[in-house]
């Protein structure tokens, strides 16, 4: 049988979906995204091909594939990598992963936001235009991120320690986290290690801290839901249409608090948007695109 298949390429895992045509869910799992690079294309086809082959059913083969990829963050790159599947005979769709959740939420216009391990704002214009905000990575942005957060709490923190304010939560929170017994410590333990698998994890310590009342860590909740409605704001400005922010990813998806931030500030800002968090998994949308793409072959 010829299925479709839709691949969600995330910062740290790989969600496949595997589907016949009439919709009935043949497999549906998640491995981790080791090693994924968006460049070169073609042995970033390999790479996912390679990973997809596994999980097919026995005799089953390719009819489309739809992917959502991290690190295709221009239609440009998106049309390369497509081609590079073509070549090996895969009919593809490849879009930013942020460009699943429209589809995936059963849209056809609106706004797809990831605030997880990474953060990225990506719309399309009435042409059909796809169009970016953020995805510049957690040293230079990706506010809302996990690691992110977690930066921006720290320096906070660390700022008051500086100036001799007491502690609100938020640094007991991260020496909690971190397990070191001071300020200097903190410095030390984030410094050491500045990647996304050590910071990432510490970002429900600053919601805790949040939750308990910490202004520190509001405020860094509050800036960080600002920063991603500022994505959106950027996008429209350029000609996104829909009237839908469809967010998804751990960060959003899993702390109300930064969630109901987002929602007041898109409400403040965009009074005709209405937010959605993503209720299915934004592969989803990657079969989608490739039920669109396989009903045109």
């Amino acid at each position: 049988m010829n299925v479709l298949v839709g691949a969600d390429i995330g910062g740290t895992k790989l969600a496949l979906r595997v589907e016949t045509p009439d919709g009935t869910v043949r497999v549906d799992t998640e491995v981790p995204a080791t090693g994924w690079e968006a460049t070169p294309v073609d042995r970033a086809a390999r790479w996912l091909l390679g990973r997809v082959a596994p999980v097919l059913p026995a005799g089953d083969g390719i009819a489309a594939l739809g992917v959502g990829a991290q690190g295709c963050d221009t239609q440009e790159h998106c049309a390369r990598l497509a081609a590079a599947f073509e070549r090996l005979g895969v009919p593809t769709t490849v879009v930013n992963d942020a460009a699943l959740l429209v589809p995936a939420a059963g849209l056809e216009h609106g706004v797809g936001v990831i605030a997880g391990t990474g953060s990225i704002a990506v719309g399309e214009d009435a042409d059909g235009t796809v169009l970016f905000a953020g995805g510049w990575g957690w040293v230079l942005g990706d506010e809302g991120s996990a690691p992110a957060l977690v930066r921006d709490a720290t320096r906070a923190a660390l700022a008051a320690y500086d100036t001799d304010r007491r502690d609100d939560g938020l640094l007991s929170a991260l020496l909690a986290h971190f397990r070191v017994p001071d300020a200097p410590g903190l410095a030390r333990a984030v410094n050491d290690r500045p990647d996304t698998d050590h910071w990432g994890p510490a970002a429900p310590a600053v919601f805790r801290a949040a939750t308990a009342g910490s202004p520190l860590a509001l405020g860094v909740v509050d800036e960080a839901a600002a920063q991603l409605c500022a994505l959106v704001t950027r996008l429209r400005a350029r000609g996104a249409v829909g009237g839908t922010v469809v967010a998804a990813g751990g960060v959003v998806l899993g702390q109300p608090l930064l969630a109901g931030r987002l929602r007041a500030r898109l409400g403040a800002a965009h009074p005709d948007l209405t937010l959605r968090l993503l209720e299915v998994p934004p592969v989803a949308g990657a079969v989608a695109l490739a039920r669109t793409r396989h009903r045109a072959a």
